[in-house]
Protein backbone atom coordinates (compact mmCIF):
# COMPACT_ATOMS: atom_id res chain seq x y z
CA UNK A 1 0.00 0.00 0.00
CA UNK A 2 1.36 3.40 -0.95
CA UNK A 3 1.73 6.05 1.78
CA UNK A 4 -1.30 8.28 2.31
CA UNK A 5 -1.57 11.91 3.34
CA UNK A 6 -1.66 12.47 7.09
CA UNK A 7 -3.34 15.86 7.36
CA UNK A 8 -2.63 17.85 10.51
CA UNK A 9 -3.85 21.02 12.27
CA UNK A 10 -0.67 22.72 13.48
CA UNK A 11 -0.22 25.40 16.15
CA UNK A 12 1.63 28.01 14.11
CA UNK A 13 1.65 31.20 16.20
CA UNK A 14 0.74 32.47 19.66
CA UNK A 15 -2.33 34.68 19.16
CA UNK A 16 -3.03 38.10 20.62
CA UNK A 17 -6.74 38.14 21.32
CA UNK A 18 -8.74 35.73 19.20
CA UNK A 19 -6.93 33.07 17.15
CA UNK A 20 -6.68 33.87 13.46
CA UNK A 21 -7.67 31.11 11.06
CA UNK A 22 -4.76 30.06 8.81
CA UNK A 23 -2.30 31.99 10.98
CA UNK A 24 -2.70 30.66 14.52
CA UNK A 25 -3.85 27.23 13.35
CA UNK A 26 -2.59 26.03 9.98
CA UNK A 27 -3.68 22.97 8.05
CA UNK A 28 -0.70 20.94 6.81
CA UNK A 29 -0.91 18.12 4.28
CA UNK A 30 2.79 17.53 3.68
CA UNK A 31 3.17 14.54 5.99
CA UNK A 32 2.47 11.02 4.75
CA UNK A 33 2.19 7.68 6.52
CA UNK A 34 2.43 4.07 5.31
CA UNK A 35 -0.57 2.52 7.04
CA UNK A 36 0.54 -1.04 6.31
CA UNK A 37 4.22 -0.78 7.21
CA UNK A 38 4.81 2.13 9.60
CA UNK A 39 6.72 0.72 12.61
CA UNK A 40 4.51 0.37 15.70
CA UNK A 41 7.30 -0.49 18.16
CA UNK A 42 4.88 -2.31 20.40
CA UNK A 43 2.12 0.27 20.12
CA UNK A 44 -0.91 0.67 17.86
CA UNK A 45 -2.01 2.71 14.84
CA UNK A 46 -5.13 4.86 15.16
CA UNK A 47 -7.35 6.41 12.52
CA UNK A 48 -8.92 9.52 14.07
CA UNK A 49 -12.69 9.74 13.63
CA UNK A 50 -13.83 12.76 15.65
CA UNK A 51 -12.17 15.62 17.52
CA UNK A 52 -13.61 17.80 20.26
CA UNK A 53 -13.12 21.56 20.07
CA UNK A 54 -13.37 23.23 23.47
CA UNK A 55 -12.80 26.65 25.06
CA UNK A 56 -9.89 25.47 27.23
CA UNK A 57 -7.79 25.02 24.08
CA UNK A 58 -7.35 28.80 23.92
CA UNK A 59 -5.45 28.67 27.21
CA UNK A 60 -2.92 26.26 25.71
CA UNK A 61 -2.12 28.74 22.92
CA UNK A 62 0.45 30.63 24.97
CA UNK A 63 4.15 31.19 25.35
CA UNK A 64 5.86 28.11 26.83
CA UNK A 65 7.18 29.97 29.89
CA UNK A 66 3.69 30.94 31.11
CA UNK A 67 2.52 28.41 33.72
CA UNK A 68 -0.99 27.01 33.79
CA UNK A 69 -2.91 23.89 34.75
CA UNK A 70 -2.34 22.36 31.30
CA UNK A 71 0.85 22.44 29.22
CA UNK A 72 1.03 24.83 26.25
CA UNK A 73 0.76 23.64 22.70
CA UNK A 74 4.15 23.34 21.00
CA UNK A 75 4.70 25.64 18.05
CA UNK A 76 4.86 23.77 14.78
CA UNK A 77 3.23 20.68 16.27
CA UNK A 78 -0.37 19.43 16.02
CA UNK A 79 -2.98 20.67 18.43
CA UNK A 80 -4.46 18.08 20.76
CA UNK A 81 -7.86 17.62 22.38
CA UNK A 82 -10.40 14.97 23.21
CA UNK A 83 -11.02 12.61 20.37
CA UNK A 84 -12.07 9.14 19.30
CA UNK A 85 -10.36 6.84 16.86
CA UNK A 86 -10.43 3.30 15.57
CA UNK A 87 -7.44 0.95 15.82
CA UNK A 88 -6.11 -0.11 12.40
CA UNK A 89 -3.07 -2.17 13.53
CA UNK A 90 -1.85 -3.19 16.95
CA UNK A 91 1.12 -4.81 18.66
CA UNK A 92 -0.15 -3.99 22.17
CA UNK A 93 -1.81 -6.75 24.16
CA UNK A 94 -5.44 -5.96 24.95
CA UNK A 95 -5.83 -3.47 22.11
CA UNK A 96 -7.51 -5.26 19.23
CA UNK A 97 -7.82 -4.15 15.62
CA UNK A 98 -11.24 -2.57 15.18
CA UNK A 99 -11.53 -1.43 18.78
CA UNK A 100 -12.08 2.24 19.61
CA UNK A 101 -10.10 4.55 21.86
CA UNK A 102 -10.99 7.87 23.50
CA UNK A 103 -8.72 10.43 25.10
CA UNK A 104 -6.46 13.36 24.30
CA UNK A 105 -5.33 12.79 20.72
CA UNK A 106 -3.26 14.84 18.27
CA UNK A 107 -5.09 16.76 15.57
CA UNK A 108 -3.98 14.59 12.70
CA UNK A 109 -5.65 11.93 10.63
CA UNK A 110 -3.52 9.04 11.88
CA UNK A 111 -1.18 8.58 14.81
CA UNK A 112 0.77 5.79 16.50
CA UNK A 113 0.26 5.46 20.26
CA UNK A 114 2.98 3.67 22.26
CA UNK A 115 0.49 2.58 24.96
CA UNK A 116 -2.88 3.44 26.49
CA UNK A 117 -1.59 6.24 28.70
CA UNK A 118 -4.12 9.06 28.46
CA UNK A 119 -6.43 6.86 26.39
CA UNK A 120 -9.20 4.39 27.13
CA UNK A 121 -10.94 1.67 25.19
CA UNK A 122 -14.56 2.58 24.67
CA UNK A 123 -17.73 0.98 23.33
CA UNK A 124 -20.64 2.89 21.84
CA UNK A 125 -24.36 2.65 22.46
CA UNK A 126 -25.74 1.88 19.00
CA UNK A 127 -28.30 4.68 19.41
CA UNK A 128 -25.58 7.35 19.59
CA UNK A 129 -23.01 8.53 17.06
CA UNK A 130 -19.35 8.67 18.07
CA UNK A 131 -19.48 12.47 18.13
CA UNK A 132 -21.66 12.40 21.26
CA UNK A 133 -18.85 10.62 23.12
CA UNK A 134 -16.76 13.79 23.00
CA UNK A 135 -19.82 15.87 23.95
CA UNK A 136 -22.81 15.07 26.12
CA UNK A 137 -21.59 11.51 26.76
CA UNK A 138 -17.98 12.65 27.11
CA UNK A 139 -15.95 15.30 28.92
CA UNK A 140 -18.50 18.16 28.69
CA UNK A 141 -21.25 15.91 30.03
CA UNK A 142 -18.97 14.64 32.77
CA UNK A 143 -18.12 18.22 33.68
CA UNK A 144 -21.78 19.12 34.15
CA UNK A 145 -22.79 16.00 36.06
CA UNK A 146 -19.72 15.54 38.24
CA UNK A 147 -19.37 19.13 39.41
CA UNK A 148 -23.10 19.40 40.05
CA UNK A 149 -23.04 16.27 42.19
CA UNK A 150 -19.91 17.35 44.01
CA UNK A 151 -20.60 21.02 44.70
CA UNK A 152 -24.20 22.12 44.12
CA UNK A 153 -25.74 20.77 47.35
CA UNK A 154 -28.97 21.36 45.46
CA UNK A 155 -32.31 21.31 47.24
CA UNK A 156 -35.72 21.11 45.61
CA UNK A 157 -37.20 24.56 45.14
CA UNK A 158 -33.89 26.42 45.02
CA UNK A 159 -32.92 28.71 42.15
CA UNK A 160 -29.89 28.21 39.90
CA UNK A 161 -28.50 30.59 37.30
CA UNK A 162 -26.66 28.83 34.44
CA UNK A 163 -24.54 30.80 31.98
CA UNK A 164 -23.79 29.50 28.47
CA UNK A 165 -26.90 27.45 28.98
CA UNK A 166 -27.14 26.31 25.36
CA UNK A 167 -23.62 24.89 25.33
CA UNK A 168 -22.69 21.25 25.89
CA UNK A 169 -22.00 21.77 29.61
CA UNK A 170 -24.64 24.32 30.49
CA UNK A 171 -27.45 22.53 28.68
CA UNK A 172 -26.89 19.37 30.70
CA UNK A 173 -26.68 21.40 33.93
CA UNK A 174 -30.11 22.83 33.11
CA UNK A 175 -31.58 19.37 32.63
CA UNK A 176 -29.99 17.89 35.75
CA UNK A 177 -31.13 20.86 37.82
CA UNK A 178 -34.71 20.51 36.57
CA UNK A 179 -34.54 16.79 37.35
CA UNK A 180 -33.56 17.78 40.90
CA UNK A 181 -36.55 20.12 41.22
CA UNK A 182 -34.88 23.53 40.94
CA UNK A 183 -36.01 26.70 39.23
CA UNK A 184 -33.55 27.39 36.40
CA UNK A 185 -32.54 30.77 35.03
CA UNK A 186 -30.31 30.44 31.97
CA UNK A 187 -28.54 32.79 29.59
CA UNK A 188 -27.05 32.49 26.11
CA UNK A 189 -26.08 34.79 23.25
CA UNK A 190 -28.79 34.35 20.61
CA UNK A 191 -32.54 33.99 20.36
CA UNK A 192 -32.19 30.53 18.82
CA UNK A 193 -30.17 29.43 21.84
CA UNK A 194 -32.80 30.92 24.14
CA UNK A 195 -35.45 28.82 22.39
CA UNK A 196 -33.31 25.71 22.86
CA UNK A 197 -32.88 26.41 26.58
CA UNK A 198 -36.63 26.85 26.95
CA UNK A 199 -37.13 23.57 25.11
CA UNK A 200 -34.98 21.64 27.58
CA UNK A 201 -36.75 23.02 30.61
CA UNK A 202 -35.26 26.36 31.64
CA UNK A 203 -37.91 28.32 33.53
CA UNK A 204 -36.40 31.67 32.59
CA UNK A 205 -34.18 31.90 29.49
CA UNK A 206 -32.76 35.12 28.09
CA UNK A 207 -30.34 36.55 25.56
CA UNK A 208 -27.65 38.34 27.57
CA UNK A 209 -26.78 40.49 24.54
CA UNK A 210 -30.24 42.09 24.45
CA UNK A 211 -31.47 41.68 28.05
CA UNK A 212 -29.94 43.10 31.21
CA UNK A 213 -28.78 40.25 33.43
CA UNK A 214 -29.27 42.25 36.63
CA UNK A 215 -32.88 43.02 35.74
CA UNK A 216 -33.56 39.32 35.21
CA UNK A 217 -31.88 38.26 38.45
CA UNK A 218 -33.60 40.99 40.45
CA UNK A 219 -36.99 39.81 39.20
CA UNK A 220 -36.42 36.04 39.20
CA UNK A 221 -33.85 35.59 42.00
CA UNK A 222 -32.17 35.74 44.38
CA UNK A 223 -30.16 32.72 43.33
CA UNK A 224 -28.89 29.84 45.46
CA UNK A 225 -26.49 28.33 42.91
CA UNK A 226 -24.51 29.97 40.13
CA UNK A 227 -22.95 27.89 37.36
CA UNK A 228 -20.26 30.12 35.91
CA UNK A 229 -18.99 29.62 32.38
CA UNK A 230 -18.30 33.28 31.57
CA UNK A 231 -16.88 35.26 34.51
CA UNK A 232 -16.58 39.02 34.08
CA UNK A 233 -19.51 41.31 34.78
CA UNK A 234 -21.98 38.41 34.80
CA UNK A 235 -20.14 36.93 37.77
CA UNK A 236 -20.43 40.28 39.55
CA UNK A 237 -24.16 40.37 38.80
CA UNK A 238 -24.61 36.85 40.18
CA UNK A 239 -22.83 37.81 43.40
CA UNK A 240 -25.00 40.90 43.78
CA UNK A 241 -28.19 38.84 43.41
CA UNK A 242 -27.15 35.76 45.38
CA UNK A 243 -28.83 34.51 48.52
CA UNK A 244 -26.92 34.05 51.74
CA UNK A 245 -24.83 30.87 51.59
CA UNK A 246 -25.16 30.58 47.80
CA UNK A 247 -22.83 28.15 46.02
CA UNK A 248 -20.78 29.30 43.02
CA UNK A 249 -19.53 26.55 40.72
CA UNK A 250 -16.65 27.96 38.68
CA UNK A 251 -16.48 25.93 35.48
CA UNK A 252 -14.96 28.56 33.19
CA UNK A 253 -14.64 32.27 32.49
CA UNK A 254 -14.64 32.55 28.72
CA UNK A 255 -15.08 36.34 28.78
CA UNK A 256 -11.40 36.58 29.75
CA UNK A 257 -9.90 33.93 27.50
CA UNK A 258 -9.05 36.26 24.62
CA UNK A 259 -8.73 39.55 26.52
CA UNK A 260 -7.53 40.50 29.97
CA UNK A 261 -9.80 38.98 32.64
CA UNK A 262 -11.99 41.48 34.46
CA UNK A 263 -11.45 41.52 38.25
CA UNK A 264 -14.36 41.24 40.66
CA UNK A 265 -15.94 44.60 41.45
CA UNK A 266 -16.99 43.73 44.98
CA UNK A 267 -15.24 40.63 46.35
CA UNK A 268 -16.39 41.57 49.86
CA UNK A 269 -19.75 40.06 48.88
CA UNK A 270 -18.09 36.66 49.33
CA UNK A 271 -17.75 37.52 53.02
CA UNK A 272 -20.98 39.45 53.47
CA UNK A 273 -23.14 36.73 51.93
CA UNK A 274 -21.05 33.75 53.10
CA UNK A 275 -20.67 32.58 49.52
CA UNK A 276 -18.93 29.32 48.66
CA UNK A 277 -16.78 29.23 45.52
CA UNK A 278 -15.72 25.90 44.04
CA UNK A 279 -13.31 25.87 41.14
CA UNK A 280 -12.62 22.46 39.67
CA UNK A 281 -10.95 20.40 36.98
CA UNK A 282 -13.07 17.48 35.88
CA UNK A 283 -10.13 15.11 35.84
CA UNK A 284 -9.96 15.24 39.62
CA UNK A 285 -13.67 14.42 39.93
CA UNK A 286 -13.71 11.61 37.38
CA UNK A 287 -12.46 8.75 39.61
CA UNK A 288 -15.27 9.39 42.11
CA UNK A 289 -18.14 9.95 39.67
CA UNK A 290 -17.21 8.11 36.46
CA UNK A 291 -19.27 4.99 37.00
CA UNK A 292 -22.34 6.93 38.15
CA UNK A 293 -22.13 9.16 35.07
CA UNK A 294 -22.04 6.17 32.76
CA UNK A 295 -24.90 4.48 34.60
CA UNK A 296 -27.16 7.50 35.13
CA UNK A 297 -26.47 9.98 32.33
CA UNK A 298 -25.39 8.14 29.18
CA UNK A 299 -28.54 5.96 29.06
CA UNK A 300 -30.71 9.09 29.36
CA UNK A 301 -28.84 10.68 26.47
CA UNK A 302 -29.31 7.53 24.42
CA UNK A 303 -33.05 7.24 25.08
CA UNK A 304 -33.70 10.95 24.52
CA UNK A 305 -34.47 11.91 28.12
CA UNK A 306 -31.52 14.30 28.06
CA UNK A 307 -31.21 16.48 24.95
CA UNK A 308 -28.09 17.78 23.25
CA UNK A 309 -27.09 19.75 20.17
CA UNK A 310 -24.01 19.47 17.99
CA UNK A 311 -22.23 21.85 15.64
CA UNK A 312 -20.35 19.50 13.33
CA UNK A 313 -17.85 20.38 10.62
CA UNK A 314 -16.05 17.87 8.44
CA UNK A 315 -12.33 17.81 7.80
CA UNK A 316 -9.30 18.46 9.96
CA UNK A 317 -8.68 21.64 7.97
CA UNK A 318 -11.75 23.12 9.73
CA UNK A 319 -10.31 22.98 13.27
CA UNK A 320 -9.39 26.66 13.30
CA UNK A 321 -12.84 27.72 12.14
CA UNK A 322 -14.49 25.53 14.77
CA UNK A 323 -12.37 26.90 17.62
CA UNK A 324 -12.99 30.50 16.61
CA UNK A 325 -16.72 29.79 16.59
CA UNK A 326 -16.53 28.42 20.13
CA UNK A 327 -14.55 31.38 21.45
CA UNK A 328 -16.85 33.93 19.79
CA UNK A 329 -20.01 32.03 20.72
CA UNK A 330 -21.23 31.59 17.15
CA UNK A 331 -21.35 27.80 17.39
CA UNK A 332 -24.81 26.29 17.74
CA UNK A 333 -23.99 23.24 19.86
CA UNK A 334 -21.09 21.07 20.88
CA UNK A 335 -18.29 21.82 18.44
CA UNK A 336 -17.04 18.62 16.81
CA UNK A 337 -14.74 18.04 13.86
CA UNK A 338 -15.54 14.82 12.01
CA UNK A 339 -12.19 13.78 10.58
CA UNK A 340 -13.23 10.52 8.93
CA UNK A 341 -15.88 7.85 8.77
CA UNK A 342 -15.00 4.33 9.79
Amino acid sequence: MAPVTNGRALFAAVPIGYPVVDQTIVYDNTQTIDLANAPLNGGFLVKVLVLSVDPYMRGRMREPDIPSYMPPFALGKPLASGGIGVVLRSELAGVEVGSHIRGIVPHQEYFIAPNLEGLELIERDARLPWSVYVGAAGMPGETAYMAWKEYSKAKKGEIVFVTTGAGPVGSLVIQIAKQDGLKVIASAGSDDKVAFMEGIGADVAFNYKTTDVRAVLKKEGPIDIYWDNVGGDTLDAAMEHANMFARFIECGQISGYNDNPQPMKNPLLIVAKCLTFNGFLVGFLRPKHKEAFRAEVVPKIADGSFHYTEDIVRGIDKVGHALLGVLKGTNTGKAVVVVADE
